[in-house]
């Protein structure tokens, strides 16, 4: 015990020392975070994130003019995106034909935010932490200004109840969005608002402005970590949690975007192309185990297609998911190493898939088992990276 508390202890001194220099070392950084994760405390892991995603240069002394930036900016894409249409031009209106009339935008608007309401309501529900109040809630609601949740709760001219009849004709539905879209929480206080309420403003603020891809499902389970890990940073930085989760978001998706565009499933680049890897390496990695899948005819699809798309955040619990995102962002070949623990979690499970069927297999690999811990799995990766990343993960 004292080993290892003396190891923690060294490890502990080497980080801080790492992250205190005025020019930080980003591959000393980089390689410590890969091997042992970010240890808790002191807005390190904060702090390392954002160095990892591109957010902070490795100059300390440029830090306070970026963030100082790039929070500008965030308050602009507020200012200008989330706004009023009832506030625009008197000859716009409701049924306003033109494609380009502001109304048209809002109804489009209203279906994305619907389905972004949807998800982030229900973001890591056995925790409570994203139905708690944020301490920083967006001063424009002190004000009195509408809130997107408000905005989805009382629109009663929502997209989906638009429609256009063959003859060019426009009808606006009075019906609002269905009950069950709009799930009850408790009633926060006027000026208030929760953390998944800040969290959909992200994501739709990242809709807005990256229309190719736009919001899709799965999203919210991504941002998730980033936010949490910021927004729970004891530091001056907590205040600005929200504007610094879009900007390393958004660097994010533009690594991992392809994952969401179906038309790309099958490309060298999607999704499909990944899987493949995965279980090209597996059958090298422990071929009696692939062979069982393979038999049982347990498509990658019915399970790795969800690790891999949103990074394991769904399969495990958020602190494990945080530490393993510390290895994932410090993959120096992002996102190698995902596929690498990806495998290890279904080799760690070898006696289990020789014994089971396929239903068992499949509710084993679409719930993955609780007693097998994350050191565990990502130790095995280590172990798998170490012997096969030469010869396996290059991709023919």
């Amino acid at each position: 015990l004292s080993t290892s508390i003396s190891s923690f202890q060294r490890r502990l001194t080497e980080i801080d020392d790492l992250l205190r220099e005025d020019e930080i070392d980003v591959d000393r950084v980089t390689g410590f975070a890969f091997r042992y994760g970010v240890p808790e405390g002191s807005a390190r892991r904060a702090l390392v994130w954002k160095i990892l995603l591109y957010y902070l240069p490795s100059k300390q002394a440029e830090w306070d003019a970026v963030l100082k930036r790039t929070r500008k900016s965030y308050r602009q894409f507020i200012d200008e995106i989330i706004i009023n249409p009832h506030e625009q031009e008197n000859d716009d209106h409701p049924l306003n034909p033109n494609p380009n009339s502001q109304w048209n935008a809002y109804f489009k608007d209203n279906s994305v935010l619907l389905q972004i309401d949807k998800d982030v309501r229900r973001l890591y529900p056995d925790m409570s932490f994203f139905q708690q109040p944020t301490a920083y809630p967006h001063p424009s609601l002190a004000g009195g200004e509408e809130s997107l949740t408000q905005r989805v709760e009382r629109s009663t001219l929502s997209a989906k109840h638009v429609s256009t009849s063959r003859g060019g004709i426009r009808n606006v539905s009075t019906s609002g969005p269905k009950e069950e879209d709009c799930e009850p929480y408790q009633a926060l206080a006027r000026g208030q608002e929760a953390h998944w309420q800040v969290v959909e403003r992200i994501l739709f603020l990242y809709a807005k402005l990256n229309p190719g891809i736009g919001y899709v499902q799965g999203m919210n389970e991504v941002i998730g970590p980033l936010y949490y890990v910021f927004a729970n940073t004891p530091s001056e930085w907590q205040e600005h949690a929200e504007a610094d989760t879009f900007f390393c978001f958004t660097t994010l998706m533009s690594e991992i975007k392809d994952n969401f565009i179906k038309s790309l499933d099958d490309s060298a680049c999607g999704i499909g192309a990944m899987m493949t890897r995965q279980m090209k390496l597996l059958k090298s990695v422990d071929p009696a185990v692939s062979d069982v899948l393979e038999k049982q005819q347990l498509s990658p699809q019915f399970f790795s297609f969800r690790w891999l798309t949103l990074l394991l955040s769904q399969e495990f619990q958020l602190p494990d998911v945080i530490r393993l995102w510390d290895s994932f962002l410090a993959d120096t070949s992002r996102f190698d190493f995902l596929i690498f623990v990806s495998c290890a979690m279904i080799v760690v499970l070898r006696d289990r898939i020789l014994e089971g069927d396929f239903a068992h297999n499949m509710k084993m690999l679409q719930n993955y088992p609780e007693d097998i811990g994350i050191h565990v799995v990502l130790q095995r990766a280590m172990d798998i990276r170490e012997q096969h990343s030469s010869s396996v993960l290059p991709l023919a």
